[in-house]
């Protein structure tokens, strides 16, 4: 059993936790609790270890057993261990360290997603959450975007990481990947509707940031502005729900 904070594996998580660049040089993140493991697991994810401590519930010890079986180490540690370098309020007893696993992204792009300044993990796992729902192909991360693969993210995608190939990229390598689309910017003040688009064609849809909205970048890559009618008194929408209004517009329009 694990007890000390020094331990190499411990120190790892901390680092990959709170550091971006601690994962983007390890080429690893963790993923916290019972559902985000099992997710890994049923999409081949590679691990690299997982740590657990006898707090599991009959689901988790199943799970563990599962993860044994298949030869992936794991290791007990004290609950207090775990509670310390948790980033959950209430731990479930298990997290894992996966490496990152490039998803193969479609030779011809017709549904591709840009994610534009989106500063609050939050916002940006539920926009990901959405998009792998509503069958997006590819998400594509600028500079100023937050790192996809920080544990707030991760939960807040709810296993969309496993499904979605998510790639941060300069502005210039995202202009290449789109080349040939059309690209759609969510503005509240444009004049055309949503519902007035076609979006049937091969696209890509930017969607911009909780405060300031979409950046310049964004706005010289776009070659068309949409809004989303609010007949109502709201100021404005949550950026993740005006992407999910925006993305299963798509949706809808493709299967009628």
């Amino acid at each position: 059993m694990i007890t000390s904070a020094h331990n190499s594996k411990i120190q790892l998580v901390h680092n990959l936790i709170g550091r971006p660049r601690e994962r983007r040089e390890e080429k690893a993140f963790v993923v916290e609790g019972v559902r985000l493991v099992e997710e890994a697991l049923l999409a081949g994810w590679p691990f690299r270890f997982g740590l657990y401590s006898e707090e599991l519930s009959e689901r988790g010890n199943a799970l563990l057993q599962n993860l044994q079986a298949r030869n992936i180490p794991c290791e007990e540690i004290t609950p207090s261990l775990l509670k310390s370098i948790s980033e959950t309020k209430h731990s479930q007893g298990l997290l894992a360290v996966l490496d990152f696993l490039p998803l193969p992204i479609p030779e011809k792009l017709s549904f591709a997603l840009v994610f534009d300044s989106i500063r609050d993990p939050g916002n940006l796992g539920t926009l990901l959450r959405t998009a792998a729902a509503a069958g997006g192909q590819v998400v594509f991360l600028p500079p100023e975007t937050t790192d996809a693969f920080s544990p707030k993210v991760v939960r807040a995608g709810m296993g969309a990481h496993f499904q979605l190939p998510i790639l941060a990229l300069s502005w210039e390598e995202i202009h290449a990947r789109t080349h040939g689309l059309n690209v759609y910017l969510a503005e509240m003040e444009a004049p055309v509707s949503c519902w007035q688009v076609d979006f049937r064609s091969p696209l890509a849809l930017i969607v911009g940031g909780e405060a300031e909205g979409a950046s310049e970048p964004a706005r010289r890559l776009a070659n068309q502005f949409v809004s989303i009618p609010m007949p109502g008194r709201a100021e404005s929408l949550n950026t993740a729900m005006a992407g999910a209004i925006l993305m299963f517009e798509v949706v809808r329009q493709r299967q009628a």
